[in-house]
């Protein structure tokens, strides 16, 4: 498979690589992130996932270099705002939130000690609440406000634990100050609110949701959604008042989208009018493929979404249960890039303990999308 590959990660490390996030800084170096976790990883003071890298390319994404780590830094993203690069997450595994700032291309970052430098919400000690919860996300900018998506999970039990929630901020405010963000309510999902056509769900709830803006100028949280036995459905839950009130109605609320499963992002491209994101599609829904095929999906109004490209899919030879075991592409993080997108993918492939923990970080581009459209 042609890939340029940013970490490798030895299965017998016990240490798997997660949470990718890219951007492109305005000299055009490219910033990529990851973090770790597996019984192998580094842990903090309170025994729990929290290690983040950094790495810069200079080359346009041909070789790249590990310039730094960061502590109590987990599922980030990374952004650009006034001439600055920015990590925001979590503090660790179910931690507090936290954003940083780097004024030097991702060298030195400041550090999230109290309130006024980073720390803007305060998680509870390890697994007691609050317990925020986010992935490397989009930053939604809307009339001058920055809003993004976050998760409570309390109780703290995967799948149906999460509560939908989203942060915002005055876009020309200090991003460091927690004075300056605002939370909305917090949404717990509520297992009545799955159609009755679906039947029973195993343990059904949201996560990782992606701040949007709608072609009438709504604010949607569109969520992945678990939905085991069923594949390939997503939440939208709808922002109001500037970010403090968040609202889910079970009539509208859910819709078919291909790869909702799993983490997904989702951007807008005004030249084309398209909504895009790069999930992992199920080609046959007799045979869930789980994460080994990556696509390229686009969307006219958020809810209908159209397969344009598949970009990555297990090229080992394996029998399909081993395909789906072994091998994943997930968990993309992307960004419009002139006429092309740039992508990163937590990969599992070749070596890894199975498809969901990943031994590789990897690097992609697609050129001239809008020929695909």
């Amino acid at each position: 498979m042609d890939f340029n590959e940013i970490k490798f990660q030895d299965a017998k490390t016990q240490t798997y690589l997660g949470s990718p996030s890219i951007v492109r800084l305005a000299d055009g170096t490219l910033l990529a992130t990851h973090d770790y976790f597996g019984t192998g990883c580094p842990l903090n003071h309170e025994n729990a996932q929290h290690l983040t890298s950094v790495y810069r390319s200079s080359d346009n994404g041909e070789t790249w270099a590990n310039i730094t780590h960061i502590a109590n830094a987990f599922w980030s993203s990374l952004f650009t705002h006034n001439g600055s690069v920015y990590l925001f997450g979590t503090s660790q595994e179910y931690g507090s939130i936290l954003i940083r700032r780097s004024c030097d291309g991702g060298y030195t970052w400041t550090h999230p000690k109290d309130e006024k430098s980073g720390l803007l919400f305060r998680g509870g000690p390890f697994r007691e609440p609050p317990n925020y919860h986010c992935a490397p996300v989009p930053i939604l900018l809307k009339d001058n406000r920055l809003y993004r998506a976050f998760e409570d999970c309390d109780p703290c039990i995967w799948g149906s634990g999460f509560q939908s929630l989203v942060i915002s901020a005055d876009v020309d405010a200090d991003l460091l100050d927690a004075a300056n963000w605002t939370m909305s309510n917090k949404l717990p999902f509520d297992p009545a609110w799955v159609p009755e056509t679906w039947g029973e769900l195993e343990r059904p709830g949201w996560l990782e949701g992606n701040t949007v803006e709608t072609k009438d100028g709504e604010i949607w949280n569109i969520l992945r959604f678990n939905s085991l036995p069923l594949w390939d459905k997503a939440a939208i839950v709808k922002v109001h008042d500037n970010g403090t009130t968040i609202m889910f109605d079970p009539e509208t609320g859910f819709i078919d989208f291909p790869g909702g499963m799993t983490k997904f992002t989702i951007r807008f491209d005004p030249a084309t009018g398209h909504y895009l994101t790069l999930s992992n599609n199920n080609p046959n829904p007799s045979q869930p493929s789980r994460r080994t095929v990556l696509s390229l999906h686009t969307s006219e109004d958020l809810l209908r979404w159209a397969h344009k490209l598949t970009l990555l899919e297990d090229d080992q030879g394996l029998p399909y249960e081993q395909s789906i075991q072994l091998t994943g592409f997930q968990y993309v993080d992307w960004q419009f890039d002139g006429d092309g997108i740039i992508y990163i993918v937590r990969t599992a492939y070749d070596g890894a303990h199975n498809f969901h923990d990943a031994n590789r970080i990897t690097f992609h581009q697609i050129r001239d999308f809008r020929g695909l459209l």
